[in-house]
């Protein structure tokens, strides 16, 4: 049986961040993830957290000026040194959220062996900083339609640099959303690569709406990881329709105590 984790950057919109909390405990979550806490103190995130009865599974580290457009800095040479000070950013918040999993953005960049080795050595440097700390570095293909020449973009090219570099704490994010928009054929992908999934993710395609209906079969997807032996959190990264809350319905087959409000 799956079980879910609320994305409180796409999920209850409703309500301020640090209320998302809450509003996700109350409709039935126990499990949430995010990608950027940074605007608030770790120890009022935490708090949050512990009053809602939550666990964190996932965020992202720091990814540059976001607001100016940046998604992540991993693969640009000049900006080594802003990867290696955004990980001593986020370390405080790994603690005090109990995250075991961040997610290293590699940004908008040419495909070429410059920028290669330079993302190769920014998973490298955080991928030991994360052991020191329990943590896995998750490496996320995001496809081209949504994020227009982003570096990371091929599932199997993700795959054969977690393998190059042999480093158990480095995983693959695997977004199923992404996943069939940039390959298709998903189910033989992840039959084929779940020794390495660390973190899998869902939206419908193509709207990246609730993950109930269009052209994925998300219930045979979800008997399919269990199968498998997937062993980990399934989280909810897509734009509900409407209301958080009124789009909740598809959860109750997998026992999900959702509150689903009208």
């Amino acid at each position: 049986m799956p079980r879910f984790a609320a994305n409180l950057t796409m999920m209850f919109n409703e309500h301020a961040f640090l209320d998302r909390f809450d509003a996700a405990a109350t409709a039935g979550f126990d499990q949430v993830e995010f990608l950027f806490p940074y605007d608030h103190p770790a120890g009022l995130v935490a708090e949050r957290i512990r009053r809602a009865g939550l666990s964190v599974v996932l965020m992202n580290l720091p990814a540059g000026r976001w607001e100016a457009g940046e998604r992540g800095i991993a693969a640009l040479p000049s900006r080594a040194d802003e990867v290696r000070d955004a990980f001593e950013r986020a370390t405080p918040y790994i603690r005090a959220l109990n995250v075991p999993r961040v997610h290293l953005m590699a940004g908008i960049a040419p495909n070429d062996d410059e920028h290669e080795r330079a993302y190769r050595d920014a998973v490298t440097w955080c991928a030991g900083r994360a052991a020191e700390l329990g943590v896995d570095i998750m490496l996320e293909p995001v496809n081209r339609r949504d994020m227009p020449g982003y570096f990371m973009s091929d599932v199997d090219a993700a795959v054969h640099l977690i393998e190059e570099l042999g480093l158990p704490n480095v995983r693959l994010q695997l977004d199923i959303y992404h996943a069939q928009i940039i390959h298709g054929d998903v189910t033989t992908r992840i039959r084929r690569l779940i020794e390495y999934l660390g973190h899998v993710q869902i939206a419908s395609v193509p709207s990246r709406h609730e993950p109930d209906g269009e052209e994925l079969n998300y219930p045979f997807l979800f008997d399919e990881l269990d199968r498998l032996g997937y062993e980990g959190c399934i989280g909810c990264e897509y734009r509900p329709r409407g209301r958080t809350e009124e789009g909740l319905g598809w959860l109750a087959a997998y026992g999900h105590r959702a509150k689903v409000t009208s």
